[in-house]
Formats: C-alpha cells, sequence, structure tokens
C-alpha cells in the first residue's frame, strides 16, 4: 500500500513577501460510509454484521462517554484517543479562559499495527491535471503499487 499525494501550490503568509510554494498534499480517493466499513469488518471478522453494527455502536459510545469525562481512551494495537484543544495565546495567564479555546478536538495516537502499516507503507504521486509523471517520480521506494489496485480497507 501507498499513501498518495498531489503537489499543491500554498501561499505562506508568515513573512512579508507572502511567498507562493509547492507542499505535497495527501489525496484520497473517497470515503468509506459506517455502512461499508461495517460490511467489510464482517467479512474480514466472521462476525454476523448486526453484531459489528451493534459492538461499533457501544464503542463509539463508550468513547464519547469516556472522552467527554477527560479521560484517554487506549485501544490496543489501534492507538490511543485522547481530548484536545486549540487555544488563542494570550500574553498573561489570566487572560485565559473559555472563550480563548477555539477548537475542541480528539487526537488518535496510532498503535503499534498501525504505525507499522504506515512504517511499510510508501509515498504515491498522483497526476490531477494530466501531467505525465515518469515511473520512480514520486515513489520513495517504501512501496508503491506498482500499479495493482488495493483494497483501501486492508
Amino acid at each position: 500500500m501507498a499513501f498518495r499525494y498531489v503537489i499543491k501550490k500554498r501561499v505562506f503568509g508568515f513573512d512579508e513577501t507572502k511567498s507562493e510554494k509547492y507542499v505535497a498534499a495527501s489525496f484520497s480517493v473517497g470515503e468509506i460510509s459506517y455502512d461499508k466499513l461495517c460490511d467489510q469488518v464482517t467479512k474480514e471478522g466472521m462476525a454476523p454484521r448486526g453484531v459489528v453494527k451493534m459492538v461499533m455502536d457501544g464503542l463509539i459510545d463508550a468513547l464519547s462517554t469516556s472522552v467527554s469525562l477527560g479521560a484517554t481512551v487506549k485501544l490496543g494495537d489501534f492507538g490511543t484517543i485522547r481530548p484536545g484543544l486549540n487555544c488563542k495565546s494570550q500574553t498573561e495567564a489570566k487572560n485565559v479562559t473559555a472563550d480563548s479555546i477555539y477548537r475542541q478536538k480528539l487526537i488518535l495516537t496510532p498503535g503499534k499495527r498501525l504505525k507499522d502499516m504506515i512504517k511499510g507503507s510508501g509515498v504515491t504521486r498522483i497526476s490531477t491535471n494530466g501531467e505525465d509523471i515518469t515511473a520512480g517520480n514520486g515513489n520513495n521506494g517504501g512501496g508503491g503499487n506498482s500499479g495493482e489496485e488495493e483494497n483501501p480497507l486492508g
């Protein structure tokens, strides 16, 4: 499996010149719906679809409860989910209030199995405007897909 990327032009506003630069941006081939994910887990785990959906729904409910209490939840080889915040910086501690928080988020730290999957993956450049990409231009040798179709869920 290889992570796919496209080249995007970005304007960096942290200097006075507002210089334009090119960066690699991840490319998604689409979105897997919850129903399709349940179907895939059913096929991989050989459990009835109703059981898979019941367990997944229960997992989401348990995560919601635990994280809303401020807990970090360990999910084995999948990883760890913890609550996080983004806040505007203030010059004095007394100025840091709930109003200075502009985003609440969940942070996923991948576990061993996901980290190993990432380490074993390469990167492949995707053409979005019909440009010719020569062989080897954009694959770091870490495991491109060599033209084979892959299952996006494993």
